[in-house]
């Protein structure tokens, strides 16, 4: 298990966590913080200059699970993590991975009204050292402080709040303790196993009256995506995606709309995806009144929306974004098209 202590810079994330380690039996301090330092020493600096945040980095976000779940290996006790988290995708992106090794989360959200945390960034003990060096870093936290009010109304919905207003890191850590002990904060995203070898997905293409496509946004990986999933074992990659559209949208493809292959693509592995067969079917015409009625499973999708080609490219990933082009192009054309890696063969 993890216990992840989220909140804004001054909210008392590292001391709370240091008291908790004597209140859950077993538990080990977990700094996902160190692993940013890493890869600012490793990174070349052109790397560096693209992002504002190390968070922005996609190998820090896997560094973060995967390192979590060696460390868990190695101690087995429960891990605590302070860390802020402001950006819902990375919460995402971060709890569902944990989730896919079946690693439970309890988030927490130390909370302090901003009064309150501008005086403890600001006061004079919370810093040591290279008086430069502390201003900078007392003003680059000061700065972030209205992104940790923008998160505000996610976070409070997401995770178990405890208001360090008024509280000692001890007494911080007492109540924390306590909720874990209540199960409070546990995430609800959906547990989506890691693949151990190839897999084979069918995806569904459905369209508006306007031609437009319909995507979905996963809460477990970066990234829109198309309605669909991995086809089990014995089950016809059709069943599969109607049975897939169901779940993730209360859309039952019946008669009505049938389903008509249009990319079947071979996806290579590159470390640590395994890659495998993709298939894209084209479901048809959307009418209105259908698409009204689509539903989401909270722990599983953050939200849906149609969109042109050329809006899809800013929402998927380069290699979903190539098999969608290939695949309207097929339905243009009224037929198949096979692709290895995105790119049609033969």
């Amino acid at each position: 298990m993890i216990v992840w202590l989220n909140g804004a810079f001054g909210a008392g994330k590292t001391s709370t966590a240091r008291e908790l380690l004597d209140l859950i039996p077993g538990s080990t301090l977990y700094d996902p913080e160190l692993i940013g330092n890493a890869l600012r020493a490793q990174l070349p600096e052109k790397r560096l200059g693209e992002v504002d945040d190390y968070q922005d980095l996609p190998s820090w976000r896997r560094l973060v699970v995967d390192t979590a779940a060696a460390l868990l290996m190695e101690v087995g006790g429960p891990l605590l993590a302070p860390m802020s988290l402001l950006r819902q995708e990375y919460r995402d992106e971060i709890f569902g991975g944990l989730a896919a090794r079946r690693i439970p989360v309890r988030h927490m959200l130390l909370h302090a009204e901003e009064t309150i945390l501008r005086a403890r960034i600001q006061h004079p003990d919370a810093w040591s050292g290279d008086p430069e060096t502390g201003a900078e870093a007392r003003a680059w936290r000061l700065a972030r402080l209205p992104a940790y009010q923008t998160a505000l109304p996610w976070l409070t919905r997401d995770a178990h709040v405890i208001d360090t207003g008024d509280l000692t890191p001890r007494q911080a850590a007492e109540r924390a303790a306590a909720a874990v002990c209540e199960g409070a904060g546990a995430c609800g995203i959906v547990q989506t196993p890691e693949p151990t070898g190839e897999t084979l997905a069918a995806g569904v293409l459905l369209f508006d009256d306007h031609d437009r496509v319909l995507l979905v946004d996963p809460t477990y990986k970066p990234g829109w995506e198309f309605p669909g999933g991995v086809v089990e074992r014995g089950e016809p990659p059709t069943r599969a995606a109607a049975r897939e559209v169901a779940e993730e949208l209360g859309l039952e493809l019946g008669p009505g709309h049938p389903l008509r292959l249009l990319v079947m693509d071979w996806e290579p592995p590159r470390p640590p995806r395994f890659g495998g067969l993709r298939l894209l079917f084209d479901g048809g015409h959307l009418p209105a009144p259908e698409a009204a009625r689509l539903f989401l499973p909270a722990a599983e999708l953050r939200a849906w929306r149609f969109v042109t080609e050329s809006e899809a490219a800013t929402l998927l990933p380069a290699e979903r974004f190539a098999r969608l082009n290939w695949a309207l192009t097929a339905r243009r054309r009224g037929g198949t098209l096979m692709l290895e890696a995105g790119v049609p063969i033969g």
